[in-house]
C-alpha cells in the first residue's frame, strides 16, 4: 500500500525580490480522518465519537459491535488500529492509515506533486574511478569548456559544482573528492546522484578502485556510464576493458546490457561531447523532473567557515526553488540566505531544482550530506532546527545506525524478515568470492544475505563508510584493519567480525541468522607497532626494532605480523628489549626491539599487533 504524505497551502505575499512566485505548499503535518472512494483514510489515533463521525454510523452501533466482540469501550475511548479496522470491515469499509511526517523530518517526507506541476530538471553526475585513470582531467576538460563558452573570461569559483549546457541542456557536475564524499552523503540518506561517470583507463583496465567505486555506485542504485579514458595512449584496449566489466555486472549494450559506454581522451578533449550527450540521453529515458513551485528541499555538498563572510554552504536544490531571503534549516541549524552565487560567482536571487549555489547566512557551519528545507519564517525554522538538534543529541547517545549480529540474532528472534548487507575483505582476490558465494547461500526466507563488496586487501576507511551508508558489517579474513580503521568503525557504530577459518566464519553466521548467535569470548587489541628497522644476529634471528604506535606491547604477547593489512604470521613475542635491557612491556609512544617466535621473515614497515581474548562486557 503506497504511502502518501499530505502537506496544507499557504499563500506567501509576493516579495518582488525574493518570490518568483505566488504560492508555495508548506511542510506542515496535517491531521486528517475522512471517506474517500469507499475506503477510510486517516492518520491520527481516533475516539469513537470521532470514528462514528467521520463514517457516519451511529455511536451506539460502533459501541454494540465492539461489546459482542468483547471489547467494553466508553464514547471518547481512544481506539487503536485493529479496533479502526474491524469497525470498518463490519461497516463496509475498506481502510487505510496514512503516516504522516513531521516538519522536523523533512528528509523523510514523500512529496507528492500533481504531475502538471513537474518540468524538467537537469541530471546531477558524480564522476568516480581510480586514482591515476584521468577523472581529474575528464573533470577539468568538461569544466574548461564551459569556461571558454559561457564565462566570457570570467574567474571560475570553486564551489565544488558546477553546470554544463549542452545542446541548449543543462548537466550539473558535483566535484565530490572521491568515494568517500559520495558515500558519506549516502551515509546521511541523501541521494544526490542521478548518474555515476566511471573513468576506466584504456591502457590499465578495471583496478581496485575501479571496482570499489562500482560497488558504491551499485549500493547507490545509480545507473553508470562508463569513460575509457586515455584512448590515445599506447597499448589502449578498449574491448579488454569492457570484458573485465562483465565479470561485475557492468554490462555494455554492444553485450546485450544497459549501460553506454564511450570512448574519450580526456587530454585531447575528443570524445568528450559524446559522452556529455550520452548523459542527456540516459536522463532523458530517466525523465527526471520536479517541482519548482514548492519550497526548496536539497542536499549540503560541502561547507567551511570563511573568515570575511562566516558559515558558507554549498547547496544542491533537488526539489522546489530557493530564493535569497528565504528561511532555512540545514541539517540541525537554520539561517536566512542572506547571498546566493553560482561557480562563476554570479549573484542569484533563485536556484531551481538541480541548480548547486554557494549560500551564506547560516547560523553554524553544516556538514556535508546534511539535508536543508526552506520554511515560511524565521520562527518555524528556528524551532524545527531546534528539535532536530536535541534529537541528533538523542540519537548519537543512542549508538549505531549499522546492524550487528546481535541486532540480527534479536530480530530473527523476533520473527521479523531482514535483509542483511556484508562487505568481505580476504587476502585473495580467490578467498573473496568464495566467501560472497559461501555466504550468499545461507540466505533463508528470514534473512536474505546481500554481498555488497568482496576484494582483496586490509580493512579500509572506505569500507567502513561504505558499512555505514549500507547499514552492513564487515568480515575480514586474513586481514586487520589498523588502529586508525578501528576507531573509525566504533565511531561509525560498525561492526568488524575478523576470521582466520572460513568454516569459524560460515558457522558464526549461521548461529545468527537461525537466532542462536552467542559472542561471549570477543578479541581485544592490546597494542599496535611499526616495524622500523631490521637487526638480523647469527645463531639468535631475526630483530624488529619498532616503535609502539598504540596500547602497549608485552613480552610473550599473542600478536599478528601485518603487511598492507593483510595477515602474513601469527605467533608471539618470544623476547622484548628496550635497548639492551629486557622488559615485560612497552607503552604507546617508545621504541623497542622484539623477536617474534618461529618468524624471522618480518620486514621494514610491517605492523606488527598485539592481542588477547576478552570475555565480552
Amino acid at each position: 500500500m503506497k504511502k502518501k504524505k499530505y502537506f496544507s497551502k499557504k499563500n506567501q505575499t509576493q516579495r518582488a525580490r525574493v518570490s518568483n512566485f505566488e504560492e508555495r505548499p508548506a511542510h506542515r503535518k496535517t491531521e486528517f480522518a475522512k471517506v474517500n472512494g469507499g475506503v477510510f483514510v486517516y492518520n491520527k489515533p481516533l475516539s469513537v465519537s470521532e470514528l462514528s463521525k467521520a463514517i457516519n454510523v451511529p455511536i451506539s452501533s460502533i459501541i454494540k459491535f465492539l461489546f459482542l466482540q468483547g471489547k467494553n469501550v466508553t464514547i471518547n475511548q481512544i481506539l487503536d488500529d485493529e479496533m479502526i479496522g474491524l469497525i470498518c470491515l463490519e461497516f463496509n469499509y475498506d481502510f487505510k492509515k496514512e503516516e504522516t511526517v513531521d516538519a522536523e523530518h523533512f528528509e523523510d517526507l514523500e512529496i507528492v506533486d500533481d504531475p502538471k506541476d513537474l518540468s524538467e530538471r537537469p541530471p546531477v553526475v558524480t564522476v568516480m574511478g581510480h586514482v591515476d585513470h584521468g577523472k581529474t582531467t575528464l573533470i577539468d576538460a568538461i569544466r574548461n569548456s564551459n569556461v571558454a563558452a559561457n564565462e566570457a573570461g570570467g574567474i571560475s569559483q570553486a564551489i565544488g559544482a558546477y553546470q554544463k549546457e549542452v545542446k541548449g541542456k543543462k548537466i550539473t557536475f558535483i566535484d565530490t573528492p572521491g568515494h568517500a564524499a559520495f558515500t558519506a552523503m549516502r551515509a546521511r540518506g541523501a541521494s544526490v546522484t542521478d548518474l555515476v561517470i566511471l573513468v576506466v583507463a584504456a591502457d590499465d583496465g578495471v583496478m581496485p578502485q575501479t571496482l570499489e567505486a562500482i560497488s558504491h555506485a551499485q549500493a547507490a542504485n545509480c545507473p553508470v556510464i562508463v569513460a575509457i579514458n586515455k584512448m590515445d595512449a599506447p597499448g589502449a584496449n578498449p574491448r579488454k576493458v569492457k570484458e573485465q566489466l562483465l565479470a561485475h555486472d557492468i554490462v555494455p549494450e554492444e553485450y546485450g546490457g544497459e549501460v553506454i559506454t564511450c570512448e574519450l581522451s580526456a587530454k585531447t578533449g575528443k570524445g568528450i561531447e559524446e559522452l556529455l550527450e550520452a548523459v542527456l540521453l540516459r536522463s532523458e529515458i530517466m525523465e527526471l523532473k520536479a517541482n519548482p513551485n514548492r519550497y526548496a528541499i536539497g542536499t549540503v555538498l560541502e561547507a567551511n567557515l570563511d573568515k570575511g563572510e562566516g558559515p558558507k554552504a554549498t547547496l544542491l536544490v533537488q526539489n522546489g526553488t530557493l530564493n535569497s531571503g528565504d528561511y532555512v534549516v540545514v541539517g540541525d541549524i537554520y539561517g536566512k540566505i542572506r547571498r546566493m552565487v553560482n561557480e562563476h560567482g554570479e549573484v542569484l536571487k533563485s536556484a531551481t531544482p538541480a541548480t548547486p549555489v554557494s549560500v551564506t547566512g547560516l547560523s553554524a557551519v553544516p556538514g556535508a550530506g546534511d539535508r536543508f528545507m526552506a520554511f515560511p519564517s524565521e520562527k518555524e525554522a528556528k524551532s524545527i532546527a531546534e528539535k532536530r538538534a536535541l534529537e541528533k543529541q538523542a540519537a548519537q547517545r543512542s549508538g549505531t545506525a549499522a546492524l550487528s549480529l546481535s541486532d540480527l540474532n534479536n530480530l530473527v528472534n523476533a520473527g521479523k524478515v531482514q535483509d542483511l548487507n556484508v562487505i568481505v575483505k580476504a587476502d585473495t582476490d580467490g578467498s573473496a568470492e568464495a566467501l560472497k558465494a559461501s555466504l550468499e547461500k545461507l540466505s533463508t526466507d528470514t534473512v536474505r544475505i546481500k554481498v555488497l563488496m568482496a576484494s582483496a586487501g586490509g580493512i579500509s576507511d572506505s569500507d567502513v563508510l561504505l558499512a555505514e551508508a549500507s547499514k552492513a558489517l564487515i568480515y575480514g579474513f586474513n586481514v586487520r584493519p589498523d588502529a586508525r580503521v578501528r576507531a573509525k568503525a566504533e565511531e561509525k557504530g560498525v561492526e568488524i567480525h575478523l576470521h582466520r577459518i572460513i568454516y569459524e566464519l560460515l558457522d558464526e553466521m549461521k548461529d545468527a541468522i537461525k537466532g542462536m548467535y552467542k559472542a561471549e569470548m570477543v578479541e581485544q587489541v592490546d597494542g599496535e607497532a611499526e616495524v622500523r628497522h631490521i637487526y638480523k644476529i647469527s645463531h639468535v634471528g631475526t630483530v624488529a626494532g619498532s616503535y609502539v604506535t598504540s596500547g602497549v606491547l608485552k613480552n610473550a604477547s599473542k600478536v599478528r605480523v601485518l603487511r598492507s593489512g593483510v595477515i602474513v604470521y601469527e605467533g608471539k613475542i618470544a623476547s622484548l628489549k628496550r635497548f639492551k635491557d629486557d622488559v615485560k612491556e612497552v607503552k604507546q609512544g617508545y621504541e623497542c626491539g622484539f623477536m617474534v617466535e618461529g618468524f624471522n621473515d618480518i620486514k621494514e614497515g610491517d605492523l606488527v599487533e598485539a592481542y588477547s581474548m576478552v570475555e565480552k562486557a
